[in-house]
């Protein structure tokens, strides 16, 4: 797919990603990249007594790997300028061998008062293999419109 700008996009359209199966060796680079060592992410047997019963992914980890799968897409990559806002909610695990992928909703567009650029809110949902909403969120976006 190509790049879509701006003057591309309407309220209410949609965009799903293929799927992406979260590794032992993600949630623990995450944690080595990131020094969080949280037990619930790193011991087998500490996660056993959690209400998880077992290893869970970070959930920025998740955030991370959604907006990975937005560049998959192929649609924002050269069109997206700048993050401006993100506002996310945590729904429920996502453990060691889900696959997830993403719902990309248009929720809202506006023109900034250059010509030459828009602001667009993406509705995000992960969803695992059982096409159970794990994460959502806004992520606000300034995007360039269609070279003249």
């Amino acid at each position: 797919m190509t790049d879509l700008y701006f003057d591309d996009l309407k309220v209410g359209q949609v965009f799903e990603s293929v799927g992406r199966t979260i590794t032992n060796h993600d949630v623990l680079t995450y944690a080595g990249i990131t020094g969080d060592n949280n037990e619930v992410h790193t011991n087998d047997e500490f996660a056993k007594n959690t209400p998880f019963k077992k290893r869970i992914a970070h959930g920025l980890l998740i955030v991370g790997i959604a907006s990975g799968l937005t560049q998959r897409l192929g649609i924002f990559n050269r069109s997206a300028m700048a993050a401006l806002d993100l506002q996310w909610t945590f729904k429920a695990p996502v453990v060691i061998g889900d696959t997830i992928h993403i719902r990309v909703t248009i929720e809202n567009m506006r023109e900034t008062s250059k010509g030459d650029r828009g602001i667009v809110t993406r509705r995000y949902d992960v969803l695992n293999q059982r096409d159970e909403v794990v994460q959502t969120g806004n992520f606000v976006v300034m995007m360039h419109k269609k070279p003249k």
